[in-house]
């Protein structure tokens, strides 16, 4: 990992910046989800009946198939992103091999379009079209690094993963719980694991980590209600 000259640690201006980003953010989606499903589905099996059997079958099946569905999701979604990038660059390559000449002033616009002078633009789009014609143009017109698009099996690996991790803390607490207390315990330690997913969003984000925090509790917390409330109606129907 190549840190660039000037760049303070706690900033994100390190190559492979997409990579990594890419993956924090498959598996923080991935950790949430495999929470929040798996606790609903077992939660709401634990409202119908009160035998561990069911709630193990469902909550295995909901972990499974929910850490399948997650990779290929990712990986459906982030291979047409990395298709569209390569695109990009690959027309971005033919443009400068056709019209070298029409690329460079577009380039010299586009820094002048950021606030620089004519002279300054000339100049900075003459030092970098000599280093690097293709990354130059990349970075301005496309926001794009070359050497840097994103992995669908990197974002795929990841989700399943940390669906996988966040599926197991509700299983095993329905679980290992006594059978008096296991629906309200697994509805605490959801919602602890959701907050700390929301910081963690945020924090990849860069947004406001109290906010990221309330929102996704109080949509797990929804969840575990409404499939708890439809298991026990269910569960008292068929008693």
């Amino acid at each position: 990992m190549t840190t660039l000259p000037g760049a303070h640690p706690d900033e994100p201006h390190r190559q492979g910046l997409a990579q990594r980003l890419n993956g924090l953010r498959a598996g923080v989606l991935g950790a949430n989800d495999g929470i929040v499903s798996t606790a609903a589905v077992v939660v709401g099996v634990a409202g119908a009946t009160s035998e561990v059997g069911p709630v193990l079958i469902a909550g295995l099946a909901a972990l499974v198939g929910g850490a399948v569905s997650m990779a290929l999701g990712e990986y459906v979604s982030v291979s047409s992103q990395r298709d569209s990038e390569r695109a990009l660059i690959q027309k971005e390559r033919r443009e400068l091999a056709e019209d070298p000449d029409a690329e460079f002033s577009e380039l010299v616009g586009l820094y002048e379009a950021q606030g620089l002078t004519r002279d300054t633009a000339t100049r900075v789009a003459t030092e970098l079209t000599a280093s690097d014609a293709l990354k130059a143009h990349l970075a301005i017109e496309l926001n794009i690094d070359a050497d840097d698009v994103v992995s669908p099996w990197t974002a795929a690996l990841a989700s399943a993963v940390a669906f996988t991790v966040g599926a197991l803390l509700p299983l095993l607490t329905i679980l290992l719980a006594p059978v008096g207390i296991r629906v309200p315990l697994t509805f605490a330690a959801v919602l602890v694991a959701l907050a700390v997913t929301g910081y963690v969003a945020a924090w990849i984000g860069g947004a406001r980590r109290g906010r990221s925090i309330l929102r996704t509790v109080i949509g797990g917390a929804l969840a575990l209600g409404a499939t708890y409330l439809v298991g026990s109606l269910f569960g008292v129907a068929a008693g």
